[in-house]
């Protein structure tokens, strides 16, 4: 089968009649029809069979249809990522950031770039560790903002931005009167805790490791951006990171250094056979600027 005979079969499934996939594939009835012949004639066997007014697919169809249909989001992906590559030609970077760093930070680089830049695009999106990779080696996006090192032969990574993890608690909370904590002085109180296996999530539990006991954990978050609001309402206590913290310049909880815990590093991340473009480049310094700005620059960038 060819694409448009993938195409003629795509549309009889999802209508259910010649005539409505002619409309929906903007060609004349007789075209869908002959398509169709010629399709069943080349694979010796019906596709569809007409019951009461209307083309009802067969078993083999309905086997076809989930190969057919592999093939057919294969080409559209390929149509989409060429769309893509001729837009970045054209004046277009695309940047794919994880959740913490994102939901602030690298906006508030887009948004300067854009006053600077006004004529060239920009795609966002936060993704996931796994996501975030496999996207960049797909050529999806040009560059990546990731808070883990990643870890990949064809992937350069170089830090961009440095934070402390810090305690939230609300200012009636009795570790509020404290100037910092440690492991030890959590243990009494209900500590928010994050999903096991995700990378903050996991930087916690690594820091109460040491002790003989584990924090008492009520309420489970999904991210620091959960935690910091569910703080900023007075339901409890958490350990989050600065890059979060961007978002809540106004929040109700007080903010404390961590001792004996590691600062978190995010990292810059692009294919190693793909240099950046000049476009790229000076997204990266706005970024970096940003960083600087805010005392978050890790010192690789302070050095550029």
């Amino acid at each position: 089968m060819n694409l448009r005979q993938i195409e003629v079969f795509r549309a009889i499934m999802a209508t259910g009649s010649v005539s409505d996939a002619a409309r929906l594939l903007h060609v004349s009835v007789p075209a869908v029809s002959r398509v169709l012949s010629h399709t069943e004639t080349q694979l010796n066997f019906p596709l569809f069979m007409r019951i009461k007014g209307r083309l009802s697919p067969t078993a083999e169809a309905r086997r076809l249809y989930h190969e057919v249909e592999d093939v057919y989001q294969g080409v559209q992906r390929i149509s989409d990522l060429s769309h893509e590559l001729m837009a970045r030609r054209s004046g277009l970077i695309s940047v794919v950031s994880s959740p913490g760093i994102g939901h602030m930070l690298v906006p508030m680089a887009i948004a300067h770039y854009h006053q600077a830049n006004p004529e060239t695009r920009v795609h966002f999106k936060c993704l996931n560790q796994d996501l975030l990779r496999e996207r960049l080696l797909s050529r999806h996006f040009d560059l990546g903002i990731s808070l883990e090192a990643v870890d990949h032969p064809n992937l350069i990574t170089m830090p961009v931005a440095r934070c402390r993890i810090v305690c939230i608690c609300p200012h009636t909370h009795p570790l509020a009167a404290r100037n910092a904590v440690g492991a030890q002085d959590l243990l009494p109180y209900d500590l928010m805790s994050y999903p096991r296996g995700t990378p903050f999530g996991e930087l916690v539990r690594h820091f109460f490791a040491s002790l003989d006991e584990a924090p008492r954990t009520m309420l489970e978050v999904g991210s620091p951006q959960n935690a910091c609001a569910l703080t900023h309402l007075g339901a409890g206590i958490a350990l989050v990171d600065e890059f979060s913290l961007q978002a809540w310049p106004d929040a109700r909880f007080r903010i404390l250094p961590v001792e004996g815990i590691e600062p978190l590093v995010a990292h810059l991340v692009h294919l190693r056979t793909d240099p950046l473009s000049p476009a790229a480049e000076a997204f990266v310094r706005t970024l970096r600027s940003v960083l600087m700005q805010r005392g978050l620059a890790a010192p690789q960038a302070q050095e550029d």
